[in-house]
């Protein structure tokens, strides 16, 4: 991960420590769905959704849609499975879930996310460049601030957030990309959640209860709401072996090094950037006090 910059900066009590050129916008990839579960949980509390409506095949709703158990394949209206019976990674899903909160609200999607999401959080540089699956656009700086409001919500109400981060129709096996099929393929409305998945891309010291996201682009976010940390990265590099490599040290190492006192990550940033060559930039840690 390229050191380009090192900065500090205090946010709503926490303490953010990043590397990397801030302002730089690189694709998100599939963190992108990050944001439609954002918008999905707004939506509910504007009363504009419902998260058991009617959506997508017979039998699912939107809840199913968005944790990946309505059916339907990675891309297409092809159904494999009757809803809730296994969990399949699903682009498709999250793209209809896009489609009702446009027909809702009257506007385009990419409008409706950067009104009501991006601009009101303070992530101006982000934009939409393709599907709601994923195709943000945006700079470190603006991921971080994502990290903030998962860590700390403001514009969703905590109580949904907290819904959207737990296992949804816990139980059932499914494939992790990249990383093979889990009996337990956990995952929130939108959120994928830790569980008890190995192989995987957090640390072995991250939580269960570790919720996030990563892509095909080289860019994750994960929280840990036990240790209250939260660390991304964005990249110029697609995911590939190296990512599996290093992202599972690099959390372990951040977790390592904002457990006591110290919040400095100087030494987590150095290793961070021999551990992933020319993989673009990291932003690490977003530690809130209670």
């Amino acid at each position: 991960m390229a050191g380009h910059r090192r900065g500090r900066r205090r946010v709503g009590g926490g303490l953010l420590e990043s590397a990397g050129p801030a302002e730089r916008p690189y694709r998100w990839a599939s963190v992108t769905k990050l944001l439609v579960a954002l918008a999905a949980l707004d939506a509910v509390q504007r009363g504009l959704l419902d998260l058991d409506e009617p959506a997508g095949p017979p039998g699912s709703t939107i809840r199913h849609l968005l944790s990946h158990v309505s059916g339907l394949g990675l891309d297409g209206d092809a159904i494999l499975s009757r809803p809730g019976r296994q969990r399949i990674y699903s682009n498709r899903g999250i793209e209809i879930v896009a489609d009702n909160l446009a027909a809702r609200s009257g506007q385009p999607f990419e409008r409706l996310l950067a009104d009501e999401i991006c601009l009101p959080l303070g992530m101006a540089g982000t934009r939409l460049e393709g599907s709601p699956a994923w195709g943000a656009v945006g700079p470190l700086r603006d991921l971080m601030t994502l990290a903030i409001e998962l860590v700390s919500p403001e514009l969703v109400r905590e109580d949904l957030l907290a819904e959207a981060t737990q296992t949804a129709f816990p139980g059932l096996p499914g494939v992790l990309p990249g990383f093979g099929l889990q009996p337990l393929c956990d995952w929130g409305l939108g959120f994928e959640i830790r569980g008890s998945k190995e192989p995987h891309w957090t640390g072995s010291a991250n939580s269960a209860r570790t919720f996030g996201h990563f892509g095909r682009s080289g860019s994750f976010i994960w929280v840990d709401p036990q240790a209250r940390i939260a660390c991304a990265s964005l990249a110029d590099r697609d995911f590939g072996d190296w990512a599996k490599q290093a992202w599972p040290r690099l959390s372990d190492d951040v977790l390592a090094s904002y457990a006591g006192d110290d919040l400095s990550a100087e030494r987590t940033m150095a290793r961070a950037n021999s551990q992933v060559p020319a993989a673009g930039n990291s932003g690490l840690g977003v530690r809130w006090r209670s």
